[in-house]
């Protein structure tokens, strides 16, 4: 699965948002192809990283299959986690029917 990243301009950022994507990479290693986001691109699913609650990263230039993941905390990761977990899993159900 192909995973854009935006990330916010780091204006006011209250945490680290490069280690976030790290240890999303590292959980999903092999599973989930994480670059940083192309307007020309087309994505499975768009992870939108900002630094603070404003989130204020634009990102309707992108085009994203499966829609988008916010995150904006670092408690979030468990969610986005949950999330993409949860796409990979409908993928393979899919592939599945296919067969």
């Amino acid at each position: 699965m192909l995973c854009g990243v935006k990330f916010c301009g780091g204006c006011n950022p209250r945490f680290e948002r490069g280690e976030v994507l790290k240890k999303l990479k590292e959980h999903f290693a092999g599973r989930v192809d994480f670059m940083y986001a192309e307007e020309e691109a087309v994505y499975d699913i768009l992870l939108i990283i900002g630094g603070c609650t404003n989130c204020c990263a634009s990102y309707c230039e992108y085009e994203a299959k499966k829609g988008n993941i916010m995150l904006w905390d670092p408690d979030h990761v468990e969610r986005v986690v949950h999330e993409l977990e949860h796409i990979l899993l409908s993928a393979a159900d899919d592939r599945q029917e296919l067969v």
